[in-house]
């Protein structure tokens, strides 16, 4: 792990709804907990309905996000970096750079997902988001399709989906 190249990861930016500098639920180890604004859900019991509202929040590239774990790197070798939300792949760009960044660092990476984002024309980046991930934590609401919906406004088939393909 080292400190990132000036400019190597700056090119997209995500929107950012707050980061926890000291996680301890969100994976193994202290995390580096980055929440992601916007999600399509409406979870009866959403821990963060504040993150619901997507392009809103601070506006950060890669560096800019991780500055603060960057600045405190000792506290976080047997951890890493844990993205969540709202829905995380709703940002799967900047996700994507942000965990291939990370992957390239050898830092500990984790999903927290529902999985509601997942779509057949996106498997590619899908794909590559799996490389560069090591932890998913995916979050299935409920397993019935019509609880689901009464649950969160959605169904879970698309999630479903994801877990398949996942375990594929």
């Amino acid at each position: 792990m080292g400190l990132p190249k000036k400019g190597e990861f700056d090119m997209i930016k995500g929107h950012i709804h707050s980061i926890e500098t000291c996680g301890t639920v969100d994976g193994p180890g202290l995390r580096y907990v980055i929440f992601l604004q916007g999600c399509p859900m409406r979870c009866q019991y959403c821990h963060n309905p504040d993150t619901w509202e997507p392009g809103i929040g601070e506006e950060m590239t890669v560096e800019e996000a991780l500055s603060k774990f960057y600045s405190n790197l000792a506290f976080y070798k047997n951890g890493g970096v844990t993205v969540t939300g709202g829905e995380p792949m709703m940002q799967l760009d900047f996700l994507l750079e942000l965990f291939t960044k990370l992957h390239k660092e050898g830092v500990h990476t984790c999903l927290d997902t529902s999985g509601i984002m997942f779509q057949p024309n996106i498997k590619e980046k899908v794909d590559k988001l799996l490389e560069v991930t090591d932890l998913v934590m995916l979050d299935i609401k409920h397993i019935d399709n019509e609880k689901h919906k009464e649950l969160t406004a959605h169904s879970n088939e698309r999630i479903l989906d994801f877990a398949k393909y996942f375990d594929e």
